[in-house]
């Protein structure tokens, strides 16, 4: 076994993971069917979710299937893996242009943590994108070595 072949295996797992849990966390009553959001913007909520389903497919298909250019594929799978991460931090950074929030009172709240007498709150999203992507470039390490 090359060390390619676990690398494909966990970037699978990656991709699986990260369109399992968009499912879970936002096709629920804090997120698409709750009642105070807009119906718009429940509408834009799942035509992300679908869309991040959609490249773990492709993702996860590219990844497994056999055949030509399996590194092409691999990388390719690792760039659509990465594109909802990136989108997530884009969309962090310009938060402040249009009032977003990392959370919702109704849903997951930030991690308290006191800290001398300081209390920090830690973004549970913002946690798990920073780990992806730590992931994502660890991974696309161990294909290239």
């Amino acid at each position: 076994m090359t060390h390619q072949e676990p690398a494909r295996d966990l970037l699978a797992a990656l991709c699986c993971l990260q369109g399992l849990a968009t499912l879970a966390i936002d096709c629920n009553r804090t997120h698409t069917t709750n009642p105070e959001w807009p119906g718009h913007a429940r509408f834009h909520l799942v035509w992300q979710v679908a869309t991040i389903v959609g490249l773990t497919l492709l993702a996860v298909i590219l990844i497994l299937a056999s055949g030509p250019f399996q590194e092409q594929r691999f990388y390719l799978a690792a760039i659509l893996a990465g594109i909802p991460m990136l989108s997530f931090f884009a969309a962090f950074i310009a938060r402040g242009m249009y009032k977003g929030t990392l959370s919702d009172p109704h849903g997951m709240q930030p991690l308290k943590i006191t800290v001398r007498g300081s209390t920090l709150r830690i973004d549970l999203n913002l946690v798990a994108e920073t780990c992806g992507l730590l992931a994502l470039a660890v991974i696309v390490a161990l294909y290239r070595r």
